[in-house]
């Protein structure tokens, strides 16, 4: 039977982080956590759960997710964040599949839960994502916001049924502040790397994203939730590009001086 190492990154998540441990018993041969210096309880519900915790500076979720593999001790990963659960029906998926793993990578469903209710609509369901896979086979990227674990050209990759429970926000004052956070991170990585920006560019992906969420996706069948959720989703397209637009700017302002 294929061992499996589940890894996850932590930094203040005594909410969830016992429900994702939880999920991961009977499943993975050893859990990894790894933390960045977390000041509420976090480490210590871990500890109880006889996990190897490793506590690491963080420099961005894509660097801490790679730095994370290196520790693993087998070949296929299970990478979860603190606030994501395995249903049951997955957890049998993975059982199932240990006995003869044929594939480089899995993707499966993941199921949202925004202030108490299950997102079943718009692009947060199914919101597929690849989180079994061999770490041989590829690497986590391309920036540190929204990172995906890229697999290399020619990979196998298959899906499970079952979805992974995701608990993400509490409050929309949490969604608020995260969505502005998480712009600003996308909109810096941007610029590293070079990528520009036309002046109407913020605007239009910002009308295209609520328009296919809220309409072509059905985010409208999740009641007013479901239309936050869009219309947030929307405004965090905005802040990307128009927070791009001004690093640019302002480069080259400063080029010129």
């Amino acid at each position: 039977m294929q061992g499996i190492s589940a890894v996850i990154i932590t930094l203040n998540e005594e909410m969830f982080i016992g429900k994702c441990l939880e999920s991961l018993e009977g499943i993975a041969d050893e859990i990894i956590v790894v933390d960045s210096f977390s000041t509420d309880s976090t480490t210590d519900i871990c500890k109880k759960h006889g996990v190897r915790l490793v506590q690491h500076e963080f420099t961005g979720f894509m660097d801490q997710k790679n730095y994370s593999l290196t520790l693993a001790s087998n070949k296929f990963i299970l990478s979860l964040d603190a606030d994501e659960a395995l249903s049951e029906e997955l957890r049998k998926s993975i059982l199932e599949l240990k006995k003869d793993i044929h594939a480089d990578g899995y993707y499966f469903n993941r199921l949202n839960n925004f202030c108490g209710k299950w997102m079943k609509h718009s692009a947060w369901y199914p919101d597929r994502q690849l989180r079994l896979f061999n770490k041989e086979m590829g690497h986590w990227g391309p920036i540190n916001v929204h990172e995906t674990f890229r697999m290399n050209p020619g990979s196998k990759i298959s899906r499970l049924k079952g979805d992974l429970l995701h608990w993400t926000y509490t409050s929309k004052k949490e969604f608020t502040e995260k969505i502005e956070l998480f712009s600003m991170i996308a909109a810096r990585d941007f610029f590293k790397a070079g990528r520009k920006v036309w002046p109407l560019t913020p605007t239009i992906h910002m009308t295209w994203r609520f328009f296919l969420n809220y309409f072509l996706h059905l985010g409208f069948l999740d009641g007013r939730y479901g239309y936050l959720v869009c219309w947030q989703g929307a405004r965090s397209s905005f802040l990307k590009y128009f927070m791009l637009r001004k690093l640019n700017r302002d480069a080259r302002k400063t080029r010129n001086q």
